[in-house]
């Protein structure tokens, strides 16, 4: 078992290079299922999730692997088993995602039921509904989906708006026969990334960007190269980690127009924040950080994800900020360990009223899933003394290589083995 030891207390200043999103290579490996031959991505991260999936595309039989550093190749000619194991789906939910794409091609796929955060009950419903009203026949069965037969476009509406519903019934849809209207479709730009990928295979997909999605089906794909696009969570938290210890911070490879509501927040607590054509840069020095509340909601208003680092920029700013998480009902579990290093907060139902303290202090914490390990990195950059983050599996899960990205630009952050600090 691996740790982060952080000792607290030093502005952060230099620049970070953003990886590609997670979020957006999890569905984009998903969508090389339809397509016989060899697809290629680029800017692809590192992170544990991205091996997970290239496990499940290579136990269905196609040949996935990283082919430069950032670069993936994936030929899913010969698919031979249209199914994703209990094994490797229980650690990642992303991988309901290949339901679609192997019931577009193959008319069937078995999936386990996903596992991933415990962040709160995020079911699969609209999943299974998008596909029956598209002629899937759905089964489930010892805690497996299984779905069968031949899709046909037709109209749904999402009862919920649900990004991993959005883009299984996308890739679904491209393959059925006739026009596929998809509407209460979630927009975030992940979703929207997919579905470029997807018209650069061959598809026809218009209306990206909104609410309401129409696929044309056509008979077959083509393998393409795409490279995602850059990861608007891991830009968000480090122009938090340069708010939050009092530094500046350039993010390079990314796109301001990706968490526009993150940056007006930021600006509102006082940090200067400068916009450029691929970079976003963050200068807080000299300048006091003031409270900000927020509620979280779907794209483009403030992400789900960025809640619990804004919550820990919160803890050491001036005046008392309303965090109100809309999303997940679960997910306020680094509340308890940000309170372990001196945070003032409150929580009642879906709202926690954070006191901005003097300082934080030092402790051993825990993380409990991707986003509130990175929450108590950004606590512990601005605390006083040592801080010790366990079960960092978590954050490997969402981040690439954070401790040396945070190390380059003057974090005093090391990854231990536990036994290291016995």
């Amino acid at each position: 078992m691996e740790q982060l030891k952080i000792i607290g207390g030093t502005p952060l200043t230099g620049e970070v290079r953003i990886s590609g999103a997670k979020n957006a290579v999890l569905p984009i490996l998903a969508a090389t299922l339809l397509v016989p031959g060899e697809t290629i991505i680029d800017n692809v991260p590192r992170l544990r999730d991205v091996h997970t999936f290239i496990k499940v595309l290579n136990a269905m039989g196609a040949k996935a692997a990283f082919t430069g550093e950032h670069q993936v190749t994936v030929d899913a000619t010969d698919i031979t088993n249209p199914e994703a194991p209990y094994e490797l789906v229980k650690t990642m939910r992303a991988s309901i995602l290949v339901l679609g794409p192997l019931l577009a091609r193959f008319g069937q796929g078995r999936v386990s039921l996903p596992g991933g955060c415990a962040i709160g009950a995020r079911p699969v419903d609209q999943h299974i509904k998008g596909m029956q009203a598209l002629g899937a026949h759905i089964n489930i069965h010892e805690g497996y989906i299984e779905a069968r037969g031949k899709l046909r476009g037709a109209r749904f509406i999402m009862d919920v708006t649900t990004v991993t519903g959005t883009e299984n019934l996308l890739m679904a849809a491209v393959l059925a026969e006739g026009t596929t209207i998809l509407d209460a479709a979630a927009c975030e730009p992940e979703v929207s990334d997919l579905a470029h990928c997807l018209n650069a295979m061959g598809a026809k997909i218009s209306g990206i960007g909104t609410t309401t999605l129409t696929i044309e089906g056509v008979r077959a794909l083509k393998p393409a190269r795409y490279a995602t696009l850059p990861d608007r969570i891991e830009t968000g938290t480090h122009l938090i980690a340069a708010a939050i210890t009092g530094g500046e911070i350039t993010t390079r490879h990314t796109r301001a127009d990706l968490l526009e509501a993150v940056l007006e927040k930021l600006e509102a607590a006082g940090a200067l924040v400068e916009r450029g054509p691929d970079y976003i840069r963050l200068d807080q020095r000299g300048r006091p950080l003031h409270a900000v509340s927020i509620r979280t909601a779907p794209f483009p208003a403030f992400p789900t994800d960025m809640q619990a680092q804004i919550m820990a920029l919160n803890t050491v700013a001036q005046g008392t900020a309303t965090v109100i998480e809309t999303i997940f009902e679960n997910r306020f579990m680094h509340v308890p360990e940000l309170a372990r290093m001196g945070a003032d907060i409150a929580i009642e139902g879906h709202t926690a009223t954070v006191r901005g303290v003097a300082k934080l202090s030092g402790a051993p914490v825990m993380a409990t899933d991707l986003r509130a390990s990175a929450c108590l990195v950004l606590a512990a950059l601005a605390a006083e003394g040592e801080t010790t983050i366990d079960r960092i599996y978590h954050l490997d899960r969402g981040y690439d290589a954070i401790e040396k990205k945070l190390g380059a630009v003057g974090a005093n952050i090391r990854r231990v083995r536990a036994e290291e600090s016995l």
